[in-house]
């Protein structure tokens, strides 16, 4: 693998789709992933947490490929309980990045260029969504998601 970085973020694969979820400390990371994890198991659909906290990022044959440092797989932090183990898949190829940003800062019309991001050399779709959106960011992921699998974002 080429290219590779740690980040601070929390990483989760729905279906064949890794979701790499970005923001400031105590912006929502894990709980938004958790939010997801749940709605697209009720959906049928595979959910399993890749990695939370910090994320391996490495360039493979055109695709991100996102993976989980060894010390922290299957553990997730729930503010309020601490560190707690959950299913886990080892890596995912990250097919979207959502960006928790303070609502002020959310763009009502964003350029399409922002809807975009470049990772390690490789591009990669992008949604922004504002801090402790809740319910609403999880129903906006799922369905970024579905429209890329439909032909769709």
């Amino acid at each position: 693998m080429s290219g590779g970085d740690t980040v601070h973020a929390s990483c989760i694969l729905v279906g064949s789709a890794g979701i790499l979820i970005r923001g400031r400390s105590g912006a929502g990371k894990s709980r938004l992933g958790e939010r997801i994890l749940g709605e697209a198991r009720l959906r049928g659909l595979l959910a399993l947490a890749v990695a939370d906290d910090r994320v391996a990022l490495a360039a493979r044959s055109g695709r991100l490929i996102a993976s989980c440092p060894a010390q922290l797989f299957g553990l997730w932090e729930r503010r309020g309980e601490g560190i707690v183990p959950v299913a886990a898949e080892p890596r995912a190829v990250v097919r979207l990045v959502v960006d928790l940003v303070p609502g002020g800062e959310l763009e009502r019309m964003p350029e399409p260029g922002a809807m975009r991001v470049e990772l390690c050399g490789v591009e990669i779709a992008r949604l922004a969504v504002p801090c402790e959106s809740g319910s609403a960011a999880t129903l906006d992921v799922l369905a970024v998601l579905e429209g890329r699998a439909s032909g769709g974002a």
